[in-house]
């Protein structure tokens, strides 16, 4: 199956309402145009993918090997590169990719890194019971039993405490509500992982590939008002106007009749 994607920034979250009265909860990500990077053939690199790379990094601060990519590419150094495998559409090198890669109705997974945690215990890690509170068992947050009397060890796998958290996470199967070009931003319906301002990766669905039908979204874009009073106006100017060169026209062709009887 062939994939299309694209890198943005997870703004936050909000709401939208359909012209129906259904409200939707969405994620707004910022989505700036991504430029193709490289591109991976069979041929050369074994499989077929597309390297996407967003946001400038100044080249003081990339090293030689990226500065020597990115001008490959004729562009600047990138603090985010990521690759899509298997992408739809013929890209070169240097090509450009804004939001209207994607239509509304699309069905999408997002990747992003989950917000982290720090160290957590087995039961906000894991959502282990807590032990009894009461007869004295002096047992309450613990990991439980560690093994078993063989092997004598800790076997692979048990839920301990740990780091939680900042991990590579995908949600699946959620629809975009909105593309905007212009303003560069497209919305997702539901959450997607991470923190605000987090790097995420869109991209087609991987699993669920029917398109819903395009929910017609409340746009609340003020349209401009021409004033009334304004056009009236206007049109009682060109009423005088009229009337002032109909006036004129009837002067002169008396005073030219006047002429003539004088003669």
């Amino acid at each position: 199956m062939e994939m299309k994607g694209i890198l943005g920034r997870k703004v936050g979250m909000t709401q939208v309402f359909t012209k129906e009265g259904k409200l939707i909860p969405v994620t707004v990500v910022s989505v700036p145009e991504n430029t193709v990077m490289q591109v991976k053939t069979v041929e050369t690199d074994g499989y077929n993918a597309v390297q996407l790379g967003v946001i400038d990094k100044k080249e003081k601060n990339a090293s030689r090997a990226s500065v020597g990519h990115a001008k490959k590419a004729n562009t600047t150094p990138k603090r985010f590169l990521k690759e899509i495998r298997d992408c739809e559409g013929s890209y070169q090198v240097g090509d450009k990719i804004s939001a209207s890669v994607f239509e509304v109705g699309d069905i999408v997974d997002v990747t992003g890194t989950s917000k982290g945690k720090g160290f957590a215990g087995s039961i906000k890690r894991h959502g282990q019971q807590r032990g009894p509170t009461t007869h004295g068992s002096n047992y309450h947050r613990g990991p439980g039993s560690l093994g078993t009397m063989l092997p004598k060890r800790v076997l692979k796998g048990k839920n301990l405490p740990g780091h939680m958290g900042a991990e590579t996470v995908t949600v699946q199967n959620l629809e975009i509500i909105e593309v905007n070009e212009k303003e560069q931003y497209i919305l997702v319906s539901g959450n997607v992982p991470g923190a605000k301002n987090g790097m995420v990766l869109i991209r087609s669905a991987a699993k669920n590939t029917v398109k819903k039908n395009p929910k017609e979204i409340i746009s609340y874009v003020e349209e401009p008002v021409v004033d009334e009073v304004e056009e009236v106006t206007a049109e009682a100017q060109v009423e005088e106007t009229s009337e002032t060169s109909q006036a004129e026209t009837t002067e002169t062709v008396e005073n030219e009749t006047t002429e003539e009887k004088a003669e």
